[in-house]
């Protein structure tokens, strides 16, 4: 008889890395919400809180994507808990040490640090659920992980509100180091111990380059994900200077915007999750939310003279148009093998989260040519284009067995 319960889904592994995850997104999201009351208390201009903001954010998405090569390959060489254990540590410290800066110069250093720590959390933790998982579960598991995970943004946003911003630093930090408690209960997934005493090599990040089909799959995972980051890292790390551009009536806050952009993407990612468990197909899905993304982006940059409300508002459809975060790791796990597939759970998401340093590159230099707006807009359609070309070089994972190896 068919086992239909949902009960693993309850499971540590699963707790744990919801929990996980919910402490990345507050500290990886708390700079662009102190983005501007932190600089100025350190100095900063009015004119240059944008691009002294972007600076930082650029020197954090360098760490996140070097960490993610670091983390990753330990994923697979010693085990997916001694990344979470080793990364949660590392930008725990980091953040509260953050706390204390009186310098941009320290704020970028600590910054970088933080960012290698952060590149750890999701990639180690979707594996750990996805090797621990039952296959008719998977998904869902998945999907729970971000949807709680995501939430980290909007208490954050919150902890700003009733305190300054070197107490949120000292909280998220402080969570960390919490959560480091909990991860004792938590299990090596056995997927991994199978290999772990056989002669098989794990974790060598130059496979992925060795086969052209391995690389077009990878390289097809990082790029189905640049619409994300594009919201992310531009359009909303921006939003109170796209506000003012846009005649918006009233006062726009950065952490405001980015609350209402994580909401939007908790139920992006659950309604994402459910729709290719029902449908039975992450790729299908995943070109639904990018499309409708893309109409997102549109209204959102071409909704002129409106209220603050409705600015919010769109940056929650902003959200749940880029909710399929969630399927975008689990199709990053799913592609590859145990012996390569913290590697890449770890890389892809990092790597682009890492693509948000030319893209603010080109927005800086667009926006100096043609305006704000366009200028935002013509990376958008960039990175649409390249969403829709990598979503042709991935495989349909969705009832895949995990038990399998990538060959030399």
């Amino acid at each position: 008889m068919e086992d239909k319960s949902l009960k693993p889904l309850f499971s540590v592994p699963v707790i744990v890395a919801a929990l996980g995850y919910f402490v990345d997104i507050y500290d990886l999201l708390l700079f662009s919400i102190v983005r501007r009351p932190s600089l100025t208390s350190l100095g900063v201009t009015e004119s240059g809180l944008l691009t002294e903001g972007e600076f930082l954010l650029q020197v954090q998405m360098i760490g996140l994507l070097l960490g993610g090569i670091i983390w990753g390959i330990m994923g697979d060489k010693r085990g997916r808990l001694s990344v979470l254990f080793g990364s949660i540590l590392l930008y725990s410290l980091s953040n509260i040490a953050n706390g204390f800066v009186t310098t941009t110069g320290q704020y970028a250093v600590l910054r970088f640090i933080a960012g290698i720590g952060l590149a750890g959390e999701l990639g180690a933790g979707i594996t750990l659920v996805s090797e621990s998982l039952p296959t008719r579960l998977r998904g869902y598991g998945t999907t729970l992980v971000a949807t709680v995970g995501l939430l980290g943004a909007v208490v954050a946003n919150f902890v700003v509100r009733l305190s300054d911003w070197r107490t949120a630093f000292f909280i998220g930090g402080g969570l960390g180091l919490m959560l480091l408690i909990a991860r004792v209960r938590v299990f090596e997934s056995g997927v991994f111990l199978k290999i772990k005493e056989q002669h098989i090599q794990r974790g060598n990040f130059f496979m992925l380059f060795t086969k052209r089909e391995r690389l077009l799959r990878f390289l097809g995972c990082i790029f189905i994900g640049t619409p994300i980051w594009y919201v992310i890292g531009i359009l909303i790390f921006a939003a109170p200077e796209i506000a003012s551009v846009l005649h918006v009536s009233g006062k726009v806050s950065s952490g405001d915007a980015v609350m209402w952009s994580y909401i939007g993407l908790a139920v992006g990612d659950l309604s994402s999750g459910l729709f290719s468990q029902l449908f039975r197909s992450r790729k299908k899905i995943v070109l639904l939310y990018v499309l409708i993304t893309f109409l997102f982006v549109v209204v959102y940059l071409y909704s002129d003279s409106i209220t603050p409300d409705w600015f919010y508002f769109n940056c929650f459809l902003l959200g749940v148009g880029t909710g399929y975060w969630a399927l975008f790791v689990t199709i990053a796990a799913e592609q590859f093998g145990t012996n390569l597939r913290s590697t890449v759970a770890n890389t892809v998401p990092n790597f682009i989260r890492g693509t948000v340093v030319p893209l603010t590159l080109l927005f800086k230099y667009l926006r100096g040519e043609v305006g704000v707006i366009q200028g935002a807009l013509f990376v958008g359609i960039l990175t649409f284009l390249i969403a829709l070309i990598a979503i042709r070089l991935i495989d349909e994972t969705f009832s895949r067995d995990m038990n399998f190896l990538e060959e030399n």
